[in-house]
């Protein structure tokens, strides 16, 4: 049975759903009170239909896994299969990745980020708004705990190439394989593409220390 939230946590848990509800918007997470158990926290940024996080979190039941999205149905569909699959591992909040990341994660506390097929805005004028810039790294390096991982998944070759510059740049990454068994997991729109012929891009990038 979870546990009741601390009167401070700023989210309100519901035993009947897997969905988490703000009550501060300013005030970090704490996972300990976000799920039953305590063990490495891995958050989804993006999670679509939750496939990929669902069954992620059923193969790996010694993490926890933490989905976000920006869409309401989507994060119904979260609630939907993690409870189906009988998951206590399994937590979404709708939220945006940026806010979330800058304001809600706690700092050291991430063992894996994964962001898989971000919006690719494709037009010149509009690369400004991709998820994956410079300054999101910092966020990324921050959140992340010693030797946490950023798992990327894109189909956009512009965007790959992007993501790659700007973790190759960023003080404090190394550049690092991605587990076959993770590999081959794919999410929604990956079987999407796959079904079109379209090939995903992959790259891992390793916190280390900021010299």
């Amino acid at each position: 049975m979870l546990l009741p939230a601390h009167p401070s946590a700023p989210v309100q848990r519901d035993e009947t759903s897997l969905l988490l509800r703000l009550t501060s918007a300013v005030e970090r997470l704490d996972w300990t009170q976000v799920f039953p158990q305590s063990q490495p926290v891995e958050i989804e940024l993006g999670c679509g239909d939750a496939s990929f996080l669902v069954e992620w979190a059923r193969r790996n039941p010694a993490r926890n896994f933490f989905g976000i999205e920006r869409l309401a149905g989507r994060m119904i569909k979260l609630d939907r299969k993690g409870r189906r699959a009988g998951l206590g591992n399994v937590r979404g909040l709708r939220v945006e990745g940026v806010y979330f990341t800058e304001y809600l994660v706690p700092a050291a506390s991430v063992a894996a980020f994964h962001i898989y097929f971000p919006d690719p805005w494709p037009k010149v004028r509009h690369a400004a708004n991709r998820l994956v810039q410079p300054r999101f790294a910092e966020l990324l390096h921050r959140a992340l705990a010693a030797d946490g991982v950023v798992y990327l998944r894109t189909d956009h070759a512009d965007y790959f190439a992007q993501m790659q510059t700007v973790f190759r740049g960023a003080p404090g990454f190394a550049e690092t394989e991605t587990p076959a068994a993770l590999a081959e997991l794919p999410t929604d729109f990956e079987r999407e593409f796959a079904a079109r012929g379209i090939a995903a891009n992959r790259a891992a990038f390793r916190k280390t220390a900021v010299e």
